[in-house]
């Protein structure tokens, strides 16, 4: 199938260019930018003909900013062909699919969707996608069993009901965070060294701040431009000024009263704890591991770059963990790294170190099994792996030799000579 992604060359285009590609579907990309540098990236084609794409066409995906959808809509929709799909990827749903009833030939379908995930997310499986369905009886199954095959969840909700939803799941979020964020610089607020004294929640809550702080400002800005979103800052400024009255009249009585009223509407709060409590528990856990871990071998990757660092932990403290490998030291900030497991290291270690071969032979006792030295050799300390490159008999015994590859942070000789030992052990002779 077809599928052409206006605004494919963006952040979020190219996430689905990228889902509808790998699971077999001919995609084309078109862009304001013109970026066929992007295109020839992800092995797609650039709409040069951007009509023409858009006639012959099964699908035609919106993905561009909230600003233009509603414009880009009115200009895509009337050119699409029978019994093909109108789709679009906003965050706002009543103007879009508003637009594309009122654009889209009667034959078209359309089809409003709203991925609750960012392009950072690396897959589809465990997340929300909200689908809003208009006149969509062939396509909506199709993309609807493409989505779930695929992990994700779905949620069908009707325009309106949709944009009352995010202006608070959204809208309301952001612009909390946000604020947060702005009274941290009106205030000049240091925030990295109030990390040395921060509790498990407050570092969390910087984590959130920071998050969205370092996204793309338009993007926040236009998700804030949902019509739903006014009455929702009414309410909520209104509440931080009533609390402030309290706070500033040292009622204590009025401020517990209002704590209990907002407990009581939220409910479930028993489960939020629980959930929240996992939460630290998973950040404090990590920092335990990495406690326990001085003085041993340990390795590190950092999320940003990539790279593994790997050797002795020497200090772990609140916010950092130093390493030290061949006498050099380095710090790093726990939140810019995260564990590798034993079997990741090894893994690492076998693929980018220089690693050594050598090779040893043996004359091997009667009736044994060269398989089964092979693996006793291959669990010795050190050893990436063992090959059996030759086994001949000689005279009234057999000879066999192994290959045997060391990591490159090992002693050869020293591995090589333990081998000699555990072989020796075991009735072999050393040729």
């Amino acid at each position: 199938m077809k599928l052409l992604i206006i605004g494919g060359t963006g952040e979020t285009g190219r996430w689905f260019v990228k889902f509808y590609k790998k699971h077999g579907y001919d995609v084309t990309v078109w862009g304001v930018n013109k970026r066929k540098d992007i295109a020839n990236e992800l092995g797609v084609k650039f709409a040069d003909d951007l009509d023409h794409e858009i006639k012959s066409s099964d699908i035609v995906m919106i993905s561009v900013p909230i600003n233009i959808t509603e414009k880009t809509i009115m200009d895509i929709a009337p050119k699409m062909s029978h019994g093909s799909l109108l789709m679009d990827i906003t965050s706002i749903k009543t103007g879009p699919v508003e637009e594309m009833i009122k654009y889209a030939p009667q034959d078209v379908e359309i089809l409003g969707s709203h991925p609750m995930f960012g392009p950072s997310i690396s897959d589809i499986r465990g997340q929300i996608v909200i689908f809003t369905p208009i006149r969509c009886a062939k396509w909506f199954p199709i993309i609807r069993a493409l989505y779930e095959d695929n992990g994700a969840h779905i949620e069908i909700m009707d325009a309106v009901e949709h944009d009352k939803m995010m202006a608070v799941v959204q809208g309301l979020t952001h612009f909390a965070y946000i604020s947060i964020g702005l009274v941290f610089s009106e205030l000049e607020f240091d925030v990295a060294r109030s990390r040395r004294f921060m509790s498990p929640m407050y570092d969390i809550m910087l984590d959130l701040v920071g998050r969205i702080l370092a996204q793309n400002p338009y993007l926040y800005a236009m998700i804030q431009m949902n019509p739903e979103v006014a009455r929702v800052h009414r309410a909520y400024i209104n509440q931080c000024n009533q609390m402030a009255d309290i706070v500033k009249k040292k009622d204590v009585d009025s401020f517990v009263a209002l704590m209990k009223k907002a407990s009581s509407h939220f409910k479930d709060t028993e489960s939020a704890l629980r959930r929240s409590e996992k939460l630290i528990g998973t950040k404090i856990a990590e920092h335990e591991e990495l406690v326990r871990s001085i003085g041993h071998e340990f390795a590190l990757k950092h999320v940003y770059s990539g790279v593994v660092h790997f050797g002795t932990i020497k200090k772990v403290s609140p916010r950092t963990v130093l390493i030290e490998r061949g006498g050099k030291e380095i710090e790093l900030l726990i939140e810019n790294v995260r564990p590798l497991s034993e079997l990741d290291l090894l893994i690492w270690k076998a693929k980018n170190l220089r690693n050594v071969t050598r090779d040893i032979s043996v004359f091997i006792p009667e009736y044994s099994d060269p398989e089964i030295i092979k693996k006793v050799v291959c669990r010795s300390e050190g050893v990436i792996s063992v090959d059996i490159i030759d086994i001949y008999p000689y005279k009234d015994r057999t000879s066999v030799s192994f290959r045997i590859i060391i990591f490159g942070d090992h002693d050869s000789n020293a591995v090589i000579g333990s081998i000699r030992s555990l072989l020796e052990g075991i009735g072999c002779k050393v040729r």
